[in-house]
Parts: C-alpha cells; structure tokens; sequence
C-alpha cells in the first residue's frame, strides 16, 4: 500500500507541478516588455555652418535672377525709351503708345518682384548670427533696388539696368568673400 500511495502522492505531485508551472508560463505570456528605449533623432549641432550654407544658396539664386533681368532689361529698354520718343513726336500709333506703357508697367512689376526677393536676403544677413559678418556686402541692395524702381518709374529704364548691376556687383562680392 505504502507504493500506491507513494503513486498517488507522486502522481498528484507531478500534476500539481504541471498546472503550476503551465499558469506560470501563462503569466509570463500576459507580462508587458519593458519598451526598448527608442534612440533619439541626432541634431545637428552645427546650425551655423548650414546657415551659412543657405546664405550663399540664396545669394546665387538671387544673383542669377538679377542678372537675367538686367540682361533682358537691356534689349526692352532701348526699345521702350524709342518708342517713347516717337510717341513724344507724333511718329507712333495710339496702340503702339499704349502696348509700349503695358511692357513698362511690366518691367516695373519685375523689378518690384526682384526688390522682394532682395528684401527677404538683405533681412536674413541682418538677422542671422551666420550672415552678419557678410552683411556689410550686401547692405544697401534694397536702396538700389528701390533706385531702379524710382528710375524706371521715370522712364529712364537704361538708368535702371544700371543701378540693378551694383545690385549684381555686391551679391557677386558677397559670394566672393563667403567660404
């Protein structure tokens, strides 16, 4: 007897060790994972360098947009200017007068989109700890801009291409002298 009960008492032993250790499993299943901590986004600790960077980006492109105009202004302005003469003596038609004071309102519309363009550069030099110390070059460009507007204005678009060039003169400076 003493062998059935030890069978018994294994058996019983065996299948009380089962069920705890198959509720065990069963809790370490419903057990949440610590979250693996996720890696922070690197920051770019040198933001001086890519505003830099971004200043001379924005000084080529503004450079090449002036100096496209100025090229073009070239060619429309001698026609515009004799035009204008020939209105002034009586040699050029009604609609002549009129298309040619549509390609001045047009040439004082780009020279304004240009001024907006060069306004925003200015200001970044002005304000960007990285620009300041070429802010020098490039001081000033709003006032040509604001001269060529004033010229063109007047009907002196010659005169407004020229002023546009000092504009191209100090951009071209600018790049020059930032690394």
């Amino acid at each position: 007897m003493i062998e059935i009960r030890n069978f018994k008492f294994a058996g019983w032993f065996f299948l009380t060790a089962i069920l705890l250790i198959g509720l065990n499993s069963g809790v370490q299943a419903q057990r949440r994972s610590k979250p693996k901590p996720k890696s922070k986004p690197v920051v770019k600790v040198d933001t001086f360098v890519d505003e830099r960077e971004q200043g001379a980006k924005d000084v080529g492109i503004q450079l090449k947009n002036v100096s496209k105009f100025v090229f073009v202004l070239g060619g429309v302005a001698t026609g515009i200017e004799e035009i204008d003469k020939d209105v002034k003596s009586g040699k050029a038609s009604r609609a002549l007068a009129d298309k040619n004071a549509s390609f001045k309102n047009d040439v004082i519309k780009s020279i304004r989109a240009l001024r907006a363009g060069l306004v925003k550069l200015e200001v970044d030099f002005r304000t960007k700890p990285a620009l300041r110390p070429y802010l020098t070059n490039v001081q000033g460009i709003i006032d040509d801009t604001a001269r060529a507007e004033d010229s063109a204005l007047a009907g002196r678009f010659n005169q407004s291409g020229k002023d546009l060039l000092i504009v191209v003169e100090k951009l071209t400076d600018v790049l020059v002298e930032m690394p």
